[in-house]
């Protein structure tokens, strides 16, 4: 799908990968861009509309979606990591993570589904290298990011005129990955893939090496990654 003269909603637009998001879908020509966020004040991208939206309220996406008519691109970007085990984290906390990183984009995907189906449009999910595999300290993200590649998995079978992309990345260079050392992608590296994915009505786009090792290992026996 082109960009070109497309409507793009991004939600999680204020800061970034949703900002890189933004800006990328503005360089490509896109005739209007809503920003997303809990804090429309907190959207500082020139040329970009900022809406209001909390992923974990229904009324209010449900309010956006009927607003938001003209939308051709939703790209379910807005996530959090707010836990490390599920074991010895707080329950509710796991919970949170699974609202915001799963509920989230299928609840904002069902609410603009009708659009996007009139106007055979395309949605883009945020993913992760982790949706494959969980290394120590993120198994409740992964969780989350692994029922998030079924999510899309599953939307293009129920939404059969619009078109599903899956992104998938290893470490990104923002605030939630600050506390990591390993080498880290850059957030306009990640839009330029998310948008030339959607371009070319890619179901996945495997950022860098890691989303990409992580994948291929799928095929191994799980052993091979969680054997002693």
């Amino acid at each position: 799908m082109k960009i070109q003269g497309a409507t793009v909603l991004v939600t999680g637009a204020n800061r970034g990968i949703g900002k890189a998001l933004a800006e990328e879908a503005l360089a490509r020509g896109a005739g209007k861009v809503y920003a997303a966020a809990r804090d429309p004040k907190t959207v500082t991208t020139p040329g970009v509309v900022p809406v209001k939206l909390d992923i974990t309220d229904p009324a209010q996406i449900a309010e956006l979606a009927a607003l938001l008519t003209d939308v051709d691109i939703v790209v379910n970007n807005a996530g959090v990591a707010l836990s490390t085990s599920i074991v010895n984290d707080d329950l509710e906390t796991i919970r949170r993570e699974m609202e915001v990183n799963y509920y989230g984009p299928l609840q904002v995907s069902r609410a603009f589904a009708a659009t996007l189906t009139a106007r055979e449009g395309h949605l883009l999910i945020v993913n992760s290298a982790l949706s494959w595999a969980v290394i120590p300290g993120t198994s409740p993200y992964a969780a989350t990011k692994a029922a998030s590649w079924m999510l899309a998995n599953g939307l293009r079978l129920e939404l059969p005129k619009v078109g599903v992309t899956s992104l998938h990345v290893g470490y990104v260079d923002t605030d939630m990955a600050a506390h990591i050392t390993d080498s880290k992608v850059a957030p306009v590296e990640v839009a330029r893939e998310a948008f030339d994915g959607i371009e070319k009505d890619a179901m996945e786009v495997l950022v860098d090496g890691t989303s990409r090792q992580v994948k291929a290992a799928l095929s191994l026996d799980p052993s091979a990654l969680y054997g002693s």
